[in-house]
């Protein structure tokens, strides 16, 4: 999978590439990311790519015209590599708020790009006319796109067939059954007086997998009730589950 993203700050993303789970699949060509700095698409000396707002207010505004001239050349570096360009998305508070599902409707795009805004806004004309769609990671405000479209980016690197050591890791991920994750528990066996769950010693993997079941919904129903909620909209709750929140 091929990312494209356009940032101000490229450096930024060396967290990604470089480290962890998204460095090795970078390394072992399991994704790429290209970064493209809109300052390398500006004609003038100082390489401006932020003005005054119309109207007055705080801020500058990224301007139109380096974004636009930078989707152009990365659009045109895909044609000429003959990639298939996917998604313009814009990082952005009013954008929609992501989740896990998008996390694995983006790996199944193929190629993505990213638009990383800073300032105090992007123009809207160019948001109108590049822009596929927008994305937000919650209600808050950061400094620029850069932080959110890393943790986009993480999140759909790692559902990639062989990001992880073991493919099983992803699939009992929080969120990937719409609940919680379960407790997890590691060597030693007792730690200053807390002993490892016994059902988790037995070696039984139908109690344990029922234990991990019955921890995932108590947990999902004391710290985010609504995900039970959609969970339950979405039919993906069995009748043993319901039985067990009942029990509650």
């Amino acid at each position: 999978m091929r990312f494209d993203v356009v940032t101000l700050f490229p450096e930024m993303f060396s967290a990604l590439t470089q480290w962890g789970i998204t460095g090795r699949a970078c390394e072992q060509s399991l994704t790429s990311v290209h970064l493209w700095n809109p300052r390398d698409f500006c004609s003038d000396a100082r390489k401006t790519v932020d003005d005054r707002a119309y109207g007055g207010g705080p801020g500058m505004v990224m301007m139109a015209k380096p974004l636009e001239d930078t989707v152009a050349g990365l659009k045109a570096a895909h044609q000429a590599a003959n990639i298939k360009t996917g998604p313009v998305c814009l990082l952005a508070p009013q954008g929609e708020r992501f989740s896990q599902k998008m996390a694995m409707d983006i790996l199944n795009h193929g190629n993505f790009n990213f638009i990383c805004g800073r300032y105090e806004a992007v123009d809207q004309r160019f948001i109108e006319r590049n822009v596929d769609f927008q994305l937000s990671i919650g209600d808050f405000v950061l400094s620029g796109g850069e932080i959110p479209a890393m943790a986009v980016m993480d999140a759909v690197i790692r559902l990639i067939p062989g990001a992880l050591g073991d493919d099983e890791s992803a699939a009992q991920d929080s969120f990937m059954n719409g609940l919680l994750d379960h407790p997890h528990y590691t060597r030693p066996e007792i730690y200053e007086n807390l002993s490892v769950p016994d059902v988790l010693l037995g070696g039984h993997h139908a109690k344990i997998a029922d234990w991990r079941r019955q921890q995932s919904l108590e947990l999902t129903l004391r710290f985010r009730p609504d995900l039970i909620e959609t969970a339950r909209a979405n039919g993906l709750l069995t009748r043993e589950d319901e039985q067990f929140l009942r029990s509650l």
